[in-house]
Parts: C-alpha cells; sequence; structure tokens
C-alpha cells in the first residue's frame, strides 16, 4: 500500500487550480454529517439539487445533512465515433465498459478535487466518517475510485446507474481505511446509456475484493425512480445513524 492521495497530487494539475464551484442545500440546525452527490455527463451539480428534496423527508438525520452537489470542469473530450465535443465532464470517455480506454489521469483529477472537498467539511470539524460519497453515471464511476481511494475513513458511497473503470487499479490504489465502506449500486433494468452488465461487473469485482457492497435494480431506464430513493434514504440512515 502506498500514499495514493500524496503521489495523486504530486501530478495533477488541478492540485493547485482553483477548487470545484457547487450548489448545495444547507441544514437547518448543526451540521453533523455531509454528503458530497456528484452529477452525470454533460449535467451539472442542480441536475440532483432538484431531486434531494424529496429524498430528504425520509431522512432521519435531514436537519444536520448538508449536500454539496459540484459542477464538474468543462471540458473538450471525446465521444464514440472519435469526434471531440464539450462539456461538463469528469473524465474524458469514449466506450462506457469495464475499464476500456479509461481516462485514469481525468478520473484521478476529479479524485483529487473531491478529496479538496472532503477535506474543507473535514476542516469544518465534520468526521470524515460522516461524511457520503454519491454519484449518478460518470459522477458514480469517480465516487467510487474517490471514496475506494480515499485515505480517510468515510461513511459510505452511493452508486447510481455506474459503473468502474479504474477496477484494475484497486489492488494498488485502494485505501486500507475504506476497506469495509458500505456501498450502495443501483441501476435500471431498462438502462440504455450504462448497460446493466457493465455495473454488474462493477459490482462482482468490488464484492469479490470483500466490499460491504448492496445491488439493487429497477425498472427503469438511465435515471431514478421513487422506490430508489425510499432505498437510498434507507440506506443513509442506516450509514448515519
Amino acid at each position: 500500500m502506498f500514499d495514493y492521495l500524496a503521489s495523486l497530487f504530486k501530478e495533477n494539475p488541478l492540485q493547485n487550480s482553483e477548487p470545484l464551484s457547487y450548489a448545495e442545500i444547507p441544514c437547518s440546525k448543526n451540521q453533523l454529517y455531509s454528503v458530497i452527490w456528484l452529477h452525470g455527463l454533460g449535467s451539472d451539480g442542480y441536475d440532483f439539487h432538484n431531486v434531494v428534496p424529496e429524498l430528504q423527508g425520509k431522512l432521519k438525520q435531514r436537519a444536520h445533512i448538508r449536500f454539496i452537489f459540484p459542477h464538474a470542469p468543462v471540458r473538450e473530450m471525446m465521444t464514440t465515433g472519435e469526434r471531440r465535443v464539450t462539456m461538463r465532464s469528469w473524465y474524458d470517455i469514449s466506450e462506457i465498459v469495464l475499464n476500456a480506454r479509461a481516462d485514469y489521469k481525468g478520473i484521478n483529477q476529479s479524485a483529487a478535487a473531491i478529496h479538496q472537498l472532503i477535506d474543507q467539511e473535514v476542516g469544518k470539524g465534520i468526521a470524515s466518517e460522516n461524511i457520503l460519497l454519491a454519484g449518478f453515471s460518470q459522477g458514480g464511476c469517480v465516487a467510487l475510485h474517490t471514496g475506494l481511494c480515499c485515505p480517510k475513513p468515510l461513511a459510505g458511497i452511493l452508486a447510481l446507474s455506474t459503473y468502474l473503470s479504474t477496477v484494475d487499479r484497486l489492488d494498488k490504489q485502494a485505501a486500507r481505511a475504506n476497506f469495509n465502506l458500505p456501498i450502495f449500486m443501483a441501476h435500471g433494468t431498462d438502462d440504455r446509456s450504462v448497460a446493466i452488465e457493465n455495473a454488474q461487473a462493477a459490482f462482482h469485482a468490488l464484492q469479490k475484493r470483500g466490499y460491504p457492497i448492496q445491488w439493487h435494480e429497477y425498472p427503469m431506464g438511465h435515471q431514478v425512480c421513487g422506490k430508489e430513493m425510499v432505498d437510498i434514504a434507507s440506506f443513509i440512515n442506516r450509514v448515519f445513524a
């Protein structure tokens, strides 16, 4: 096991750049918990900023939870067909399959930026064990990689409609502090943007490595649904108990 974070920062140009901008939903009482929620490709932090109010009513600690929705940087990136486009993206992507042409540099850059947000919350007095990472689609891939490689123990990870492009790096980069990190994975059986087989491959790879991971699937496309929100709330209530 090596110091992943120090190595990542040493070569990462985002370390000395401006922090990520974000939307937020503040807590109504003293803050005890933080949820950092990453949006999908081409979207922004307001994507889930508008969804979470439905979730909050189901959370036992809702008055003490601050939700942070970072905006991915705008970058030129490759899409399927070798066409370059400009949009908000956590990393470059060409194929949504496990380990296919993974943009390790871009994923590490985004992970470093999310680590800065984690450190920001810790600096405010929030225990790292009370910080949960969530992500949808491309944001879920970054949430998984960041959480599993974070040297500080976290509360858990919500990985929604996503996959994991860096599973081949985990044996060297995974942090011992999060070997027992609770993970919630959810996917739509009719998802045509991220094939459910890619999500299942990530689930089985993490399960094989001993992570306490849950699998949930729903009759939906590349989205979230009401039943999924109920299950997400149950997971958050458990890890923030």
